[in-house]
């Protein structure tokens, strides 16, 4: 039997947040986090199954199921790749895509349970591809390519001001406690 002084309530570690709009936009974030991670899982799944397969029979029967030319541009960029892929290339596709989904999952999670660390992360994760997206759409703009930049600039700039609100407001409860000599020490009020 523990007794009550040692028991971590691990809810009351981080503050509960009654901002019910707040809650929505950080769970829609999290859920489009897990969705990513999700599709990379099952991709990878998908790739991985294809070890020690004639990969090349495999895409001519994909291309010809879904009546692609194979002379369009993006095919041939997807055909040479799988020309070039191989056991190696398999093993190492699968350790960035595990490091890619473990990141997602951790930050879905976080999100989820309205932690300011997972939303430091989305922040920081977001931002890391921002340059990468804008350098692809320079290279080859279309529309989607604009809206994989536009979301993941809003997704940054929401977190960025829910992060910079979460401060005022602890820099607000701190002045009201200072006035009142009472300790302050939640992350958000």
């Amino acid at each position: 039997m523990i007794p009550d002084q040692l028991k971590i309530n691990l809810h009351k570690m981080h503050p509960t947040i009654h901002d019910y709009k707040h809650i929505k936009g950080v769970r829609t974030v999290a859920t489009l986090e897990f969705i990513k991670g999700m599709v990379v899982v099952l991709a990878g799944l998908g790739v991985f199954t294809m070890r020690h397969q004639d990969i090349w029979g495999i895409t001519e029967s994909f291309l010809e199921y879904f009546h692609v030319n194979p002379y369009h541009y993006y095919v041939g960029i997807f055909i040479n790749l799988v020309y070039r892929i191989s056991d190696i290339h398999l093993w190492k596709i699968a350790v960035l895509a595990a490091v890619y989904v473990t990141l997602r999952f951790v930050e879905a999670y976080g999100l989820w349970y309205i932690r300011p660390w997972a939303e430091w992360l989305a922040i920081a994760s977001g931002s890391i591809y921002v340059p990468f997206e804008v350098a692809d759409l320079l290279r080859r703009p279309d529309v989607f390519r604009l809206l994989v930049i536009a979301i993941n600039v809003g997704i940054v700039l929401y977190m960025m001001w829910l992060r910079l609100e979460a401060a005022k407001k602890r820099l607000a409860a701190r002045r009201a406690a200072e006035s009142t000599n009472r300790p302050v020490s939640a992350d958000r009020p």
